[in-house]
Formats: C-alpha cells, structure tokens, sequence
C-alpha cells in the first residue's frame, strides 16, 4: 500500500531520513544469503567497500551505532579493572545506555575538553588513570567525529593517536558522522581511518540508509567482533536488502553533504542575524541555538513551524537543536528562516519583558515530539 501520510520535514535528527522508492528498487536486487555465517554477498561487498574506504582491513555490518561503538570499545577493553576516557559530550557516554559499564566492565573518564570545542593532547594526558593500585587504569581513548557537527581537527587526531601508541593504550573513534567531517574537509576517510584501532561509521544518519552502522578494524578483531554480535543478539539472517540500500547511499547521497552543510550554515547565519546565540559552532549540519535574546522560546518556534509540517525538538527553554540532512530543501530551510523571522518580529512589539536564560533547558539532543 502506498505511503500516503502527511509529509513532515523533520529536523530533529539526520536519523529521520526515509527510505525511497530507489532504495527499495535496489533493496529487491540483493543476494538473500545468511550473514551469521558470513554467506551475503551483497552485505560482504558493504564491508569489504566500508572497510577499503576507512583504511581498515575488515568491517561488519551492524543494526547501529550504539552496537558497533559498544562492540569497538569491547573488543578493546579485555580485562577490568579498566576505563575509556572520552569527551564529557560523547556518545558512547551520554546516549548508550551505560553500555560501557553493562558490556565491558568499564568505567568512564568523561573530560570537557579545555579549548570547548575537542579534547587536546594535554586534555587526554592530563586526565589519564595510572594507579594500578586503587584506580580502573585507562585503558582506551574514544574521540567522536563529528561531536555536535564539529570536526575533529586532523593533526590533533595524529598526536593523540601516537601518543596512545607510545603508552600502549587503544583508540576508538564513534565516527558516526565522519562521512559529514570528510566532506567538509575534504580529507579522505582513510585518512582519518588509519590512526584508530576500531572505527565505527553509522549508515543510517546523514548517509541516509534505512538501518545499519559499520564497525572496521583489523581482521583479528572483527572476527572476534562477529562472534561478540551474535553474544548481543545481533546476529541478523538475510540483511542484504539492507546492505544494498547502504551502498546506494553511499554512493549518491554522500556527495550532497556538503550542500547540506550550506544550508545549515545559513540557516545559524540567519539566526544570529536575528539576535539568537549559537551555542556550537556550525561546521557541518547541526545548528545549535539559543532563542532567548528574542524573547521566544523553542516551543513557540516548534508551534509556529508544526503548522508548516516542519517538526524541530520541542521544549518550554530556549535551546535546541537542528539537523539537516539530504532531504531537507532550500525551501524547506528559508521556510523555518521566514517562520523565525516573523516570530522575532512580532515578539518585539510584545510588551512583556524578555528574560534571559530563565526557562528549563532542553535535557537530551534526541527529540521528544510525535508527528
């Protein structure tokens, strides 16, 4: 039966992209072997392909994020006492359910990192546990690019990733959204790739795939990493349909970044334009603002755009979050700026004193909202 919905454009996550008609087209042309056993074609091609692109060895073919971040960090995290140092803002520690502690016996170092954009050299080596007496003794490194849309600065990545060689601790990095980071930057992903031990890359974010995340180390280690899968329950049949709309996305969708990231710019241009506060740097397809100088709130924005079919995270404060993605239009993008604008201008001839920074503060970058 046809999709007949009303459509949304939805700017709470690039995890809201929907599959298309092509993608389903391509879904019917895959092999429909078992990936237990490693018999998909289709879905050894994506990891073979992934793999090469991340300058890796070997990958596996995951149902998420959370699962091949945790699977990386557990490969690396063999004997406890132990811990994983990471940004204070991190995936891994805020948005996996502790998976950390629950599947590795590990602690967590979390660092706000000193400059407020990325953890340094001096962040990580000042904060590392070495007391093999009373203390969980570091024994990863687990940096995210992009964090909040920013990129990972590439010589600061190279520094860190020898000095973690030189004290013989391990690097993982949540690459999540490198896809968005090498498109901006123009830096190849094996170039970022090569200086980690495992790597995992989402396909279902700005990549715009249904369901999937990638997890590529080397072939020691993902052969562990497939057993460790089907320990977690994610052991999953004939998913080559699902491989086969990855490596479509891949191919076409990964090209539009950076147009994405134009429109994000200039949407937090236009938003500063009208008094709001940026609260991280727009670098790739997030915009983080703060509407209170305004005088408005997000749900007054959410309100307003909700009748547009435009859907952001709601909320009584006045930050919020907006991610753009391949599916997000330059109409889509003036509308939400038309929208603001308007709300802004009548909120100036509103006699009620503007308080700053008073109202609840949304707690969690994932939306709450409902279509």
């Amino acid at each position: 039966m046809p999709h007949t919905q009303t459509k949304f454009y939805d700017l709470q996550s690039d995890t809201a992209t929907e599959p298309t008609d092509a993608m389903f087209d391509i879904m019917k042309t895959a092999t429909r072997g078992d990936d237990v056993f490693g018999e998909d074609a289709t879905i050894n091609q994506l990891e073979t392909y992934v793999a090469k692109l991340l300058g890796q060895e070997s990958a596996l073919f995951c149902v998420s994020g959370c699962m091949t971040n945790q699977l990386g960090l557990r490969l690396l995290l063999t004997q406890p006492p132990h811990s994983v140092l990471c940004d204070a803002r991190s995936h891994v520690y805020n948005y996996e359910c502790g998976g950390i502690a629950y599947h590795s016996q590990a602690s967590v170092s979390p660092v706000i990192p000193s400059n407020g954009h990325h953890l340094t050299l001096h962040d990580i080596a000042s904060n590392l546990i070495t007391d093999t007496l009373c203390s969980p003794v570091t024994k990863v490194v687990s940096l995210e690019n992009t964090l909040n849309g920013t990129i990972f600065p590439l010589d600061e990545i190279k520094q860190i990733s020898k000095y973690t060689k030189d004290h013989g601790l391990y690097l993982h990095l949540d690459g999540a959204r490198l896809w968005n980071a090498s498109q901006a930057t123009g830096i190849p992903l094996s170039e970022y790739g090569q200086y980690f031990d495992t790597i995992s890359v989402c396909l279902s974010k700005g990549v715009g795939a249904p369901i999937g995340s990638i997890l590529a180390g080397s072939e020691e280690r993902i052969r562990r990493a497939r057993h460790l899968r089907k320990l977690m329950g994610g052991g999953w049949r004939q998913a080559g349909m699902l491989a086969a709309a990855a490596l479509h996305c891949i191919e076409t969708v990964v090209p539009t970044m950076p147009q994405t990231h134009q429109f994000a710019k200039k949407l937090a241009t236009s938003f500063q334009k009208l008094g709001m506060l940026l609260t991280t740097p727009c670098e790739t397809n997030m915009v983080f603002v703060d509407t209170a100088p305004t005088g408005i709130t997000v749900d007054d924005l959410y309100q307003a755009l909700k009748q547009h079919h435009i859907l952001i995270g709601p909320g009584p404060g006045t930050q919020t979050r907006i991610v753009l993605h391949y599916q997000i239009t330059q109409e889509v993008v003036d509308k939400v700026i038309q929208v603001a604008t308007e709300l802004v201008e009548k909120r100036k001839l509103d006699p009620r004193p503007i308080i700053l920074n008073q109202q609840l503060q949304q707690a969690s970058v994932y939306p709450t909202s409902s279509k």
